[in-house]
């Protein structure tokens, strides 16, 4: 796994922009190198804060958008179109308006969707989704995402696994569903640590002052029973990319300059 790098700005509306441009960047030099690009979303603020910097920027018509696989890292287990879903957000927000191909827009069902009220089915089958998609060359059952996006919750969670929950513990699964989230909606369908750690690079984004312990924590040696963001690595890249207020209690061996 990759070592952990930080870069902070001086406010929300900066690191949004900056890291639309950072994806720019990546996605066209995977379809360069490989002929398409695959990205891992996230919801939360920062993250669809991200998606409608994308869509501003003219810079985002040099991705082929038909070319890129689209995952999501967890979802709100709410019924479709939901204004609570990641992709009901993530749509409104910028791929309503590029040219992806349906069939590269991996969603996860909704609470009625095809496996109804049941989503351990819906994680079992988005794990299939994930299967079905990784090359012999990927060694394993999740794809090489070339980017994965995630946020990073107060308590230190990402994705939706949270402190101490069982997703936590999960070795094998790819994804699970999970309940009693401290967070509203209570139920969500999660991609585990180990299906996120198959992601060339794994950016974490968070903002403000109530996710700075959380940030140093994870940056200062703390296990990702406790703070899970803390375990997720990239296989090449892991970037911490954070406001001012998020990095304020980052230790000091990091040193992130203000960009």
């Amino acid at each position: 796994m990759s070592t952990p790098q930080v870069v902070a700005y001086a406010n929300a509306e900066l690191l949004a922009a900056a890291t639309a441009a950072r994806l720019v960047t990546r996605l066209v030099d995977a379809q360069a190198a490989r002929g398409s690009a695959s990205l891992v979303l996230t919801g939360g603020g920062i993250g669809i804060a991200v998606l409608e910097q994308l869509r501003a920027t003219p810079a985002r018509d040099a991705i082929d958008w038909s070319r890129v696989d689209l995952y999501w890292g967890d979802e709100r287990f709410l019924p479709a179109g939901h204004p609570d879903r990641n992709e009901t957000q993530a749509r409104a927000a910028l791929l309503d308006h590029v040219r992806v191909v349906p069939d590269r827009v991996h969603v996860l069902e909704p609470s009625d969707g095809k496996f109804g009220d049941d989503p351990e089915a819906a994680a079992d089958a988005y794990a299939d989704v994930l299967a079905g998609a990784a090359r012999p060359e990927d060694h394993g059952p999740v794809p090489r995402f070339d980017v994965c996006l995630l946020g990073v919750g107060g308590e230190g969670h990402t994705a939706s696994v949270f402190p101490a929950s069982p997703a936590v513990y999960e070795t094998d699964r790819t994804v699970v569903a999970v309940h009693g989230c401290p967070k509203p909606p209570p139920t969500r369908i999660t991609m585990t640590l180990p299906a996120l750690r198959r992601a060339t690079e794994v950016w974490l984004m968070t903002t403000g002052p109530t996710k700075a312990a959380a940030v140093a924590m994870a940056l200062g040696g703390a296990g990702e029973i406790q703070v899970p963001a803390a375990g997720a690595r990239g296989q090449r890249r892991t970037l911490w990319l954070l406001d001012r207020a998020a990095a304020a209690k980052v230790p000091g061996v990091f040193s992130p300059p203000l960009a």
